[in-house]
């Protein structure tokens, strides 16, 4: 071989490797996303605090018949009633589900890897209603002897329907887009099974207890609009103002 060829060769080999040439193949990283670390705490922040009152004539609980599922009837002792309407002794009302509806600053808030636990127990969703933000993991759980189906029906996220053996595996769901009024839940095989999932992009909701009462902890200063939703009764909005490191006081009236 003639200098002027052999060098010829040696360059063409040296480019090649240069360029990446050969039998190895080019190794693509893809860029990793970091989970969104949490919010730094506002020292400012404050609280809204307060219950759902009821006036008007009380409506009659709905009593549930389980008669034709012998797995799901002995689980009860006594009659089982619809939670659909349930006024507390107090006489406020309970399953209300609050949150901010307006006024928050545009911002990420991340969404928190502790799951929200809905369970089916004596053939009944518990809770009622329950609040998850956006992205943020729904363990369904079958507690029951019997198989189930669950069904929830969006308006705005995506809809399926699966079924669910008797102490099956729990199931794992998260919804990508915010959803109020809440998403009902049902059950194709028990059709009184019904819960409500409110899906919101923020921290700030609750749902009224067996007083009556909620609370939405943590919230920056500012005015807001609050809305309070119920299966039956609709909704009712207020505004407020809260000032720094505030506990405000904010109540709701439902009526017949």
């Amino acid at each position: 071989m003639n200098r002027f060829l052999f060098g010829t060769v040696c360059a063409t080999v040296l480019v090649l490797i240069s360029c990446g040439g050969g039998s190895t193949p080019e190794t693509k990283t893809e860029a990793r996303r970091e989970p969104a670390a949490p919010a730094a705490p506002d020292p400012n922040a404050g609280s809204i605090a307060g219950k759902i009152d009821f006036i008007g004539e009380k409506p009659k609980p709905k009593e549930i018949s389980m008669d034709a599922t012998p797995a799901c009837a002995r689980q009860h002792k006594g009659p089982i009633y619809s939670e659909e309407v349930i006024i507390n002794p107090n006489g406020t009302v309970k399953n209300a589900f609050v949150y901010i509806k307006a006024g928050l600053a545009k911002k990420d808030y991340p969404a928190p890897p502790t799951p929200v636990k809905l369970d089916q127990k004596g053939c009944i969703y518990s809770p009622h209603v329950i609040g998850v933000m956006v992205g943020q993991p729904l363990e369904i759980y079958n507690s029951d002897d019997t198989n189930h189906n669950i069904h929830p029906m969006p308006k705005v996220n995506r809809e399926w329907n699966e079924s669910q053996p008797p102490k099956g595996e729990v199931k794992v769901k998260s919804f990508g887009q915010e959803e109020v009024p809440p998403i009902l839940f049902k059950c194709n095989v028990h059709p009184w099974m019904r819960a409500w999932v409110g899906v919101l992009s923020h921290p700030y909701f609750a749902v009224s207890g067996e007083d009556g009462s909620f609370l939405l902890k943590d919230v920056p200063p500012g005015e807001y609009t609050l809305e309070a939703w119920h299966e039956r009764f609709g909704t009712r909005e207020i505004k407020v103002k809260l000032e720094a490191k505030q506990t405000l006081t904010a109540e709701f009236t439902f009526k017949n």
